[in-house]
């Protein structure tokens, strides 16, 4: 890249405050007023995310007499949920691939369960009036190099012949170009009904306004600071108070579990996105992108990209930082070095955007586990269920989680609760230094193989064999 270039693309950036978009909303609700004092429930949910208020919602919904508290320690959505690209895919195991290649066994009733997971999404946010811009537009994962086409030819042909292909359209050069204009396109793979786009924080917003209108008690600004059994339920300590509930469903993913032997299972690792301006008809004129699919590009180290209701493009992957030791901290949710990165790779994408500029330039953690796909599990002789690990592609699946916390809780057998991927937990993380050494190999490795054509050296190879896969 040119320093010419990379100096004039990161001009774009120079009014991008560094806040994500989504959560610089004037319609953002005031929190619920911390707890203070001593309460009681039938069920304490801990997370104001999507996991703790979808469990919140289920509950309710199953059962509405019983009583449900959720605790946040900030505010409802304000971390993953509220800095996600919008994304809400059916897929409950991070994908066909992973999935496939994890519990081929099993896919079939995945891919249904998933399928039915997101449909209930979509209902429950018509049901609940919730206004987060949903739009089941699906997702095109596209090729910019001659091999990565090859391989989603030979993906497809795959996929087809076991049945898994249903609304999956394969693109060739022209066709994905026609669907968007961009002259790094040379395949595509087009999935036209498993991925919805939405606004990732109004979806939060809308949830906890939905468990508040059926009954459940929010307190925000109101950390779980400890677990512990009481008497035949558990007890929980806050700041100001304390919370004695009959079950607990944490979620909390990518923050320390109050479950000590859970926190090996995952580490934060810190994604990056921007925002531009909204395009004017010109300039989306020019891109085409007329029927609003999300975009995911096919290399290791991968970008995300999508259309906002205001016609604005996020934009964002590519680099994924884990921080030695594996804290999350509000410092790492900046990283204006990647921010140029992302700047030159976007205007590479769409050189016919040249001159547009970014508003928004945020990062966030994303709960990472060796699997990518959610782990779920109990403690304390079942009174306590956790599901943590939805490594980036939680929007969806967090509701799937949710019912299995609940299932788990009521001590249920179901199809759910059945499946291997539900009863077994994936490996966990080394200490350090190996987990930070074993990572930042694989992000190099990842990212020789990109520049390689494909090919994965001894170390990935090795991975694969041992299932501990890790890409952006």
């Amino acid at each position: 890249m040119a320093p010419g270039a990379m100096s004039r693309w990161t001009k774009s950036l120079s009014e991008a405050r560094p806040v994500s978009y989504w959560l610089d909303d004037p319609g953002r609700p005031d929190p619920e007023p911390a707890l203070t004092g001593a309460e009681t429930c039938d069920l304490l949910v801990v997370g104001g995310g999507y996991s703790g208020l979808w469990t919140a919602l289920i509950a309710k919904e199953r059962d509405p007499a019983r009583d449900v508290v959720l605790v946040e320690g900030r505010e409802a959505g304000w971390a993953a949920s509220g800095r996600n690209g919008g994304f809400c895919a059916a897929s409950l195991t991070h994908g066909l691939p992973n999935g496939l290649t994890r519990w081929p066994d099993e896919i079939h009733t995945l891919q249904r369960l998933g399928a039915r997971n997101l449909d209930a999404i979509e209902e429950t946010v018509a049901r609940h009036s919730i206004d987060c811009d949903f739009e089941r537009s699906g997702e095109i994962d596209v090729a910019t190099e001659p091999y990565q086409a090859w391989e989603l030819k030979d993906w497809y042909e795959g996929i087809r012949a076991k049945g898994l292909a249903d609304d999956v359209e394969y693109l060739d050069a022209d066709a994905v170009r026609e669907q968007v204009n961009s002259p790094t396109f040379r395949a595509g793979l087009y999935d036209r009904r498993g991925v919805a786009m939405l606004n990732p924080a109004r979806l939060a917003w809308g949830l906890k306004r939905a468990c508040l209108g059926l009954g459940v008690r929010v307190y925000e600004h109101t950390p779980a600071l400890t677990l512990k059994p009481y008497g035949g339920g558990m007890a929980v300590r806050t700041p100001y108070g304390r919370i004695r509930a009959r079950a607990v469903a944490l979620g909390t993913n990518v923050f320390p579990s109050l479950v000590r032997r859970v926190r090996s299972y995952t580490v934060p690792v810190y994604d990056y996105a921007l925002m531009t301006e909204p395009l004017t008809a010109d300039r989306l004129a020019s891109v085409g992108w007329k029927n609003r699919q999300g975009l995911g590009d096919s290399a290791n180290q991968f970008h995300y990209f999508r259309l906002s209701a205001d016609n604005r493009i996020l934009w964002g992957g590519y680099d994924a930082v884990y921080p030695y030791g594996g804290r999350v901290r509000a410092e790492y949710d900046d990283r204006p070095e990647t921010y140029a990165r992302l700047a030159g790779h976007f205007f590479t994408c769409f050189p016919q955007l040249e001159g547009v500029r970014f508003t928004h330039a945020w990062g966030g953690a994303i709960d990472t586990c060796s699997r990518f796909s959610a782990f779920f599990g109990t403690a304390y002789t079942g009174r306590v269920a956790y599901a943590a690990g939805y490594t980036g592609l939680g929007v969806g699946a967090t509701r799937f989680g949710a019912e299995v916390m609940l299932d788990l809780l009521a001590g249920e057998r179901t199809e759910r609760t059945e499946l291997e991927m539900v009863r077994r937990k994936p490996l966990p993380f080394p200490p350090e230094p190996f987990a930070w050494t074993g990572i930042a190999l694989t992000k190099w490795s990842l990212a020789r193989a990109d520049a390689r054509g494909g090919r994965r050296n001894l170390w990935l190879r090795t991975m694969d064999r041992l299932g501990l896969g890790f890409d952006s």
